[in-house]
């Protein structure tokens, strides 16, 4: 099965699709119903970060995708959301949530194999519209627009797939698309930095033709204006403050591994590659946290986890394991990674085995673990409130 999401490593469709057949049977006596829930798990806690948001992405297939949100000024973590805030929804939120975000008023959750975005009050998560992208994958803003990766195409595993992926232009205000640029193909994050969107294009549908480059759009015209190879398969991308961006590349799953490289926008050039493999990575003022496990095919396992944080300034490795209390031990396989910006604690999400709920860790900015919960299906994408 192609995974939807951060954890969409691109794997053969068809042999996937039958382990996840045969494994959702074999475990389907453990299902778990998700009802809304609210659990103490801390004490309060009084900043201006008030809580943060978590889109669980479901299993492809499965409509499975819910919202959690956890609330510092209470201690309270609420599972399944959407369902109170949205009693006349007839559906709940949909198949595979793969990113999510806050502008302004306004909380964006994209929803993958459903093919929309759902547009939510920030505040209470109460739906106030939609905007409907096939197979779209990651949302960033600027201005008054926030701009979606789509896939364009359907979800097929083919060498020769013709469907170039684009990057739609959305206003914020009409919630409608308002403009499309075409880019490589499956383009996955994308970033904005000094007037320029660079888009990491992965051709994860054309195993073993991959693409390898960085679309790079000018923001006043919305046009592309080049193609920056990178590495195959490429998937996070992150701008620092001193304009150089943080790419991720999947690797094949075979002989070419995961690897992190550093291109600098301003003299448009690879400046660092880093011998990291990548699942997932959030940056935080001068520290890049990665977490990763990565899959290989050539032993059809999963490699030990990544833990580490490196220096955008030194562009070096500076704390290989940020987890001080022995918690990895527990977590089987890490999926999501966000720090939050005052406190500067570590959040940690578990996929698990991608089929039963996952958990999320909070460990505080030493590494030792605060609290841990149980969320929905493969909970994967963080947003901060104030």
């Amino acid at each position: 099965m192609v995974r939807q999401s951060s954890h969409n490593r691109f794997w053969s469709l068809a042999l996937w699709s039958v382990a996840l057949l045969a494994l959702c049977a074999s475990c389907r006596h453990e299902d778990v119903i998700f009802i809304p829930e609210h659990v103490q798990v801390a004490q309060p806690e009084y900043t201006s970060v008030s809580g943060f948001y978590l889109l669980n992405e479901g299993n492809m297939g499965s409509n499975k995708c819910t919202l959690d949100y956890y609330d510092y000024t209470t201690g309270l973590y609420h599972r399944n959301i959407f369902a109170d805030a949205n009693p006349t929804q007839a559906l709940e939120m949909g198949d595979v949530g793969n990113d999510i975000g806050i502008y302004g008023s306004k909380l964006y959750a994209v929803v993958n194999c459903s093919n929309k975005i759902d547009v939510m009050d920030a505040r209470s998560a109460a739906k106030v519209g939609q905007v409907d992208i096939p197979n779209c994958r990651y949302i960033r803003f600027h201005g008054k627009y926030a701009y979606v990766t789509s896939y364009a195409g359907p979800v097929e595993i083919d060498p020769d797939y013709k469907q170039r992926g684009y990057v739609a232009k959305i206003d914020t205000t009409t919630l409608q698309v308002v403009a499309t640029c075409m880019v490589g193909f499956q383009p996955d994050e994308l970033e904005i930095v000094e007037g320029k969107i660079y888009v990491a294009n992965s051709g994860g549908y054309m195993v073993p033709n991959y693409e390898n480059t960085l679309s790079v759009i000018d923001l006043a015209t919305f046009k592309e204006e080049a193609r920056v190879p990178i590495a195959i398969n490429l998937q996070r991308v992150r701008c620092d403050q001193r304009g150089i961006l943080w790419v991720a590349s999947r690797g094949d799953y075979y002989e070419t591994q995961s690897h992190l490289y550093a291109y600098d926008t301003r003299k448009q050039r690879l400046v660092k590659e880093l011998d990291v493999p990548v699942g997932n990575m959030w940056l935080d003022g001068d520290s890049l946290y990665i977490i990763s496990s990565e899959w290989s095919y050539l032993d059809a396992s999963y490699g030990g986890a990544t833990y580490c944080i490196v220096d955008t300034r030194t562009m070096q490795v500076a704390n290989p394991m940020f987890i001080a209390d022995g918690t990895q031990n527990s977590i089987k396989r890490p999926y999501g990674v966000a720090v939050n910006p005052i406190t500067k604690d570590i959040l940690v999400t578990d996929a698990r085995n991608y089929v039963l709920p996952g958990n999320i860790y909070c460990f505080d900015r030493t590494g030792t673990l605060r609290w841990r919960e149980r969320t929905g299906d493969i909970p994967a994408h963080i947003v901060f409130t104030k």
